[in-house]
Order: structure tokens, then sequence, then C-alpha cells
């Protein structure tokens, strides 16, 4: 049985879904079976970012209402073979969804899956409440800024019936941070009220691979690639500590 993880933030413009599909890409890559569902009813964007729109032809929604079979629905890549996508459906709204059936759909993936990876709309609406509810585990992404932060404070509130939730710090800039214009990571932590998963640097290749339709970790093996599969080691229960560059991003500067 898999582990069905939600990610979510409390505001969008994170990199909530540039670190779903990256993650989810690590997780494969290192041996993983990973299904990632783009939760994000209406405003689907996961195929796009694992290059994977062209494939996608059917949606979750069409699981649920019986026009698809599960099988017909997931599609993978063949240079990240143990990677599905389930993509979200693109003009039904997340308060069309029955949530019972979702979730019941989330539990049948964690059967074919070592992770399931649900990548939920930002905020907290229907579409967070949907995702939510069918997950066990949860994960928090934000960046280090007091906007960000505060909004994902909120969101951890909302996921305290979950197990494990970890956050994950994005786009973090250690110049910005010596500087004092960006928190620095123990305040994130506190602020958040979460024990930290991973560090992802702001990283130029994490755009470039999106706009080739390549994911990151065929692009890039340093910087957020590295983190990433960091942190997907992590997740798989392997010892990985955040590496010294990184924890002293921690201390003010």
């Amino acid at each position: 049985m898999g582990l069905s993880i939600v990610v979510a933030s409390g505001k969008g413009g994170v990199g909530k879904t540039s670190v779903v599909a990256g993650l989810a890409s690590c997780l494969a890559a290192l041996g993983s079976k990973t299904i990632c569902v783009d939760g994000d009813a209406g405003l689907r964007n996961l195929d796009l970012a694992l290059g994977l729109q062209e494939q996608a032809v059917f949606d979750f929604n069409d699981v649920l209402l019986g026009r698809a079979a599960l099988r017909d629905a997931l599609v993978s890549r063949s240079d990240i073979p143990r990677l599905q996508l389930l993509a979200a459906p693109a003009h039904t709204p997340a308060s069309a969804i029955d949530p019972t059936a979702f979730a019941a759909l989330i539990g049948t993936m964690t059967e074919l899956a070592d992770f399931v990876l649900v990548d939920c709309t930002a905020g907290l609406d229907t579409g967070f409440a949907l995702a939510a509810s069918a997950c066990t585990g949860a994960i928090v992404v934000t960046t280090p800024n007091q906007m960000a932060l505060r909004d994902s404070a909120r969101c951890a509130e909302r996921l305290t019936n979950h197990s494990p939730v970890k956050l994950i710090v994005n786009r973090v800039q250690p110049r910005l941070i010596r500087l004092r214009h960006a928190y620095n990571i123990d305040e994130a932590m506190d602020t958040v009220g979460l024990p930290l998963l991973g560090i992802v640097p702001e990283d130029e290749m994490v755009s470039a691979a999106q706009n080739h339709n390549i994911p990151l970790v065929l692009a890039s093996q340093k910087g957020a690639g590295s983190a990433l599969c960091n942190i997907a080691e992590r997740l798989m229960g392997r010892e990985c500590p955040i590496p010294r560059r990184f924890r002293e991003w921690k201390v003010e500067g």
C-alpha cells in the first residue's frame, strides 16, 4: 500500500506545481512507482510541467463518471517509466466533483504505486478540501516571505488530521536571507509550525525545463533538481541530511 500525499500551499505563486512535478520525477527516477494527480480542476498545469499534455486525453473526472478506465487515463513518459500522471478536468470545477468518489479513486491508486502525490489548488477553497480529504499525508510548500508564510500557516492548521505533514521551503535565495530581505529557514519553520522536509533554491532551470516540457530531473541534477531528489530520498525513508550550505541559510545575516 502506497502513501497518498496532498501537496498544498496557502497562496499561489510559490511553485507548488513545480515542486510536485520535480519531486514525483525524482521519486520515480530513484525507483519508486509514483502517480501524480492534478487536483486543480479547471486550471490544470501538471501535464505541462511533466511534458505529458499530448498524452493526457482523459482526466480523473472521466474515470469517476465511467467514461474511461483508470488504466487508460494514467499516462507516462518512456524516459521515466515509473512515473504516471492522472490529469485534472479542464472545464469541471472542484465543486462538481464527488469527494467520496475522488477519495476512493486515490485509495485505488495507492494500491498501484508507492507514492500518490496530489497537486491541489492554491488556497483553502473547495479544491483544497477535495484533495486534502482524499489523502493521509501532506506537504505544505511555501516561499520565505511574510505573506506566503502566513497563508501557509493557515493551510497547515487545516491539515492536522494528516500524518505526516512536512514543510518544503521553495525558491530560496541565500543572498536575500543574509540581507534580511527574506525570512531564514528557522523563521519559516516557526511561522508555519511544521517540521522541515527540504529546502529548494531558486533556480532558472525550473522555468527552462517547464518551457521545454521536460521534467526537471532530466534537465538538471544541480540546484533545484538536486534538492528535490534529496527530498525524494527522505520521503523514501533514506538517510539524506540537508547539505551544510543549506543549513547555513538558517543563520541570520
